[in-house]
């Protein structure tokens, strides 16, 4: 099962580590990056996120492409967009395999692939009235 998901819904790790989980595979790795209160020393008061409109599918693009390179039973990642909260999910990846290896291969790649290639793009405010836009050309 190979699963990508962009969205404005809540994620939640546990829901995609379950996902991904069978009695066949021992080993799940999951990944999950969330919306922390600070960046480079200040204080984040708000994050929002903003897609281009392929990001569906360069999300799937990306995970059919790792998953493709390592012996693995299940992936399921998902990229939320839109106003996050503090302390919610902004980005999840869950892998199974039989074994411990390519599980930890392949969560890694997927967590660096995604960060650089999906077209996402983070706008944070901070408690000093500052602002600015991550990952921007």
């Amino acid at each position: 099962m190979i699963s990508a998901l962009v969205t404005q819904e809540r994620i939640e790790v546990s829901t995609f580590s379950d996902a991904v989980k069978s009695d066949v595979y021992g080993a799940v790795v999951t990944f999950a990056g969330e919306v922390r209160d600070n960046d480079q020393g200040k204080r984040v008061t708000s994050l929002t996120y903003e897609i281009h409109p392929s990001a569906q599918e360069v999300l799937l693009e990306i995970v059919t492409e790792v998953a493709a390179k390592h012996d693995l039973g299940n992936v399921a990642v998902a990229h939320r967009y839109g106003a996050i909260e503090i302390g919610e999910s902004a980005f999840v990846v869950a892998v199974s395999s039989v074994h411990r290896g390519p599980a930890f291969a392949a969560c890694s790649e997927l967590v660096d692939e995604v960060k650089a290639r999906l077209p996402i793009w983070k706008y944070q405010v901070f408690a000093d009235g500052t602002d600015e836009w991550v990952n921007c050309a």
